[in-house]
């Protein structure tokens, strides 16, 4: 199956429900999965987001 992916950066100040929270949107509404979280020292998260890839178009992130 072919994915394409989308990285993200979540700052220190963004706590872990409204992190879930945004998410969680992008999944209902886009068609996202979570793919990779990574946690940071400094509170920062780094999250890669994949859909499939399809030829029907499909919402963008919004930032």
């Amino acid at each position: 199956m072919d994915y394409e992916y989308a990285p993200l950066r979540l700052p220190p100040n963004v706590d872990r429900v409204t992190a879930t929270a945004q998410l969680a949107i992008q999944a209902e509404f886009s068609g996202w999965e979570l793919a990779r979280v990574r946690l940071f020292r400094d509170g920062t998260r780094q999250v890669v987001l994949r859909r499939r890839v399809n030829s029907q178009s499909q919402p963008g992130l919004s930032y």
